[in-house]
C-alpha cells in the first residue's frame, strides 16, 4: 500500500479537471433548477456527478496507461479530413466553454466591482492567461496548487447560505427520486448533464496524466498508480458534485419562486436580502475565481485538444483570443448573460457524445490498453452513461425545435 505522503503527492490532476465542473455555466444552471422547481431536478446533479466520477477516470486512465491523451490517440487514427471535422466540433465546445466562464467572470466583477460587462470579459481573459503561465512557467504541480486555492475559495462561497438557512432534510430526499416538471425541466437537466460531464474536460484529463509514469511516479507500478488515481477522482469530483448541490440546494430553500433568479445579478440581491449581504458578498467572490480558474482550464483543453487533433501548438496568447473573441462579442451586443451562460451549457451537452464514444471504445480495447482494459462492468457502466447522455440530447433537440 502506498504510503499516505507518497498517495498525497500522486494528488492533483483531477482537482484541475474538478474546477471546470463548478464554473459559472454549473452556477448558472443548478441556481436555475433550484429557484424555479425546488429540489425536483436533486437527482439530476447527483446522477450528473456518478456519471462524471466514471468517465474523469476512463479519461485519466487512458493518459496513464497509453502515455497519450485522448486527442492524440483521436488524431493518430482518423484521416485528415476526420482529424479536421472532429477538431472543428471540439472547437466549437471550447468556445461555448469559453463563453460560460468569461461571461461568468465579468458578471461577477460587474457585482462586485461596477465594472462594465465587456471589460470585465477581457480583465477575466487576460487574469486567466497569467493562471496559465504559472503552469508553464513552473510546472503542472505548481498549476495543480493555484487550481486548489481556488477550488477552496470556491467552496466558501456556494456553501456560506447552507449554514444561514438550512435545507429540509425531507425535501432534500424526495428530490432524489427521479421525475420532471414539464419540457422546460428535461431542457435544464440536459443543461446540468452537459455542465458536468463536460467534453473539453474529457481530452484535458486524459493529458493530465500521461507523464505520472515517469515525472511523478518515482517508480511505482501502473496498478498503484490507478489506485491512487482513483483516490484523486472521487475526492476531486465529490468536492464538485457537492459544491454543485449547494447551488441548487440555497436556491430551492431560500429563492424558490422569488422574481430576479433569471439571472446572477438577480441572485445576488436575492441571497443579499434573504440570506444577507455577507453570505451574498462570498457568493460573488466564489463566482469570480470559478470564472478566473475555470476559464484558464478550458483554454488548457483547449490547445490540448488542437494540439493532438491538428498537430499543431498555438501560443496562448493567440489561443485565448480565439475563444474569449465569442463572449466579448456576445456581451458587446447586449446579449442577456445569464441566458448565455444556459445556451453555453446546452451546446456543451452536444459535443459529449463526441468526447465520450470513443473514450468507451479505446479504453475497452485491448491493443490499446494492455492489461489494464475495462473490465467488462465498467465497459457497460460507461456505454450505459453514454447511451443515457446521447438519448437526453435527443429529447433536448426534440424540445428545443418543437
Amino acid at each position: 500500500m502506498l504510503h499516505r505522503t507518497r498517495r498525497l503527492a500522486l494528488l492533483g490532476p483531477a482537482f484541475i479537471a474538478a474546477v471546470a465542473y463548478v464554473d459559472p455555466g454549473n452556477v448558472a444552471t443548478n441556481v436555475t433548477a433550484g429557484a424555479r422547481y425546488g429540489y425536483t431536478l436533486v437527482w439530476v446533479v447527483v446522477l450528473a456527478n456518478v456519471m462524471a466520477v466514471l468517465v474523469q477516470y476512463l479519461s485519466a486512465k487512458l493518459g496513464l496507461v497509453t502515455g497519450r491523451s485522448l486527442p492524440e490517440q483521436l488524431g493518430a487514427r482518423l484521416r485528415t479530413p476526420a482529424r479536421i471535422g472532429y477538431w472543428l466540433q471540439a472547437e466549437a465546445i471550447a468556445v461555448a466553454t469559453d463563453m460560460a466562464e468569461v461571461v461568468g467572470g465579468a458578471l461577477a466583477l460587474a457585482i462586485l466591482f461596477d465594472v462594465p460587462l465587456v471589460l470585465g470579459a477581457v480583465l477575466t481573459a487576460a487574469v486567466s492567461l497569467l493562471v496559465l503561465r504559472v503552469g508553464d512557467a513552473r510546472g503542472q504541480r505548481a498549476l495543480e496548487r493555484v487550481v486548489m486555492g481556488f477550488l477552496a475559495l470556491i467552496a466558501v462561497g456556494f456553501t456560506a447560505g447552507l449554514f444561514v438557512d438550512p435545507p429540509e432534510p425531507g425535501a432534500l430526499a424526495g428530490g432524489l427520486v427521479p421525475a420532471f416538471a414539464g419540457a422546460d425541466s428535461v431542457l435544464l437537466a440536459s443543461g446540468i448533464i452537459g455542465a458536468t460531464v463536460m467534453p473539453h474536460v474529457i481530452y484535458l484529463h486524459s493529458s493530465l496524466t500521461t507523464t505520472r509514469l515517469g515525472v511523478r511516479g518515482d517508480g511505482l507500478g501502473v496498478g498503484r498508480l490507478l489506485s491512487a488515481t482513483r483516490v484523486d477522482v472521487v475526492s476531486a469530483l465529490v468536492l464538485a458534485g457537492v459544491l454543485n448541490l449547494s447551488l441548487l440546494v440555497v436556491a430551492a430553500s431560500s429563492l424558490q419562486g422569488l422574481p430576479g433568479t433569471d439571472t446572477l445579478q438577480g441572485v445576488h440581491a436575492l441571497m443579499s436580502s434573504e440570506l444577507g449581504a455577507g453570505v451574498a458578498l462570498l457568493f460573488a467572490v466564489a463566482l469570480l475565481g470559478s470564472g478566473l480558474a475555470s476559464t484558464s482550464v478550458g483554454s488548457a483543453a483547449g490547445a490540448e485538444v488542437m494540439r493532438g487533433l491538428l498537430r499543431r501548438r498555438v501560443p496562448l496568447v493567440l489561443r485565448r483570443v480565439v475563444t474569449v473573441v465569442p463572449a466579448v462579442l456576445v456581451l458587446a451586443l447586449g446579449a442577456d448573460p445569464s441566458a448565455a451562460l444556459v445556451v453555453s451549457q446546452v451546446v456543451l451537452s452536444m459535443g459529449i457524445p463526441f468526447a465520450l464514444v470513443p473514450l468507451v471504445v479505446l479504453t475497452a480495447r485491448r491493443d490499446v490498453m494492455g492489461e489494464h482494459v475495462n473490465r467488462r462492468g465498467t465497459t457497460l457502466a460507461a456505454a450505459a452513461v453514454a447511451t443515457a447522455v446521447i438519448a437526453l440530447n435527443v429529447s433536448l433537440l426534440y424540445l428545443t425545435f418543437t
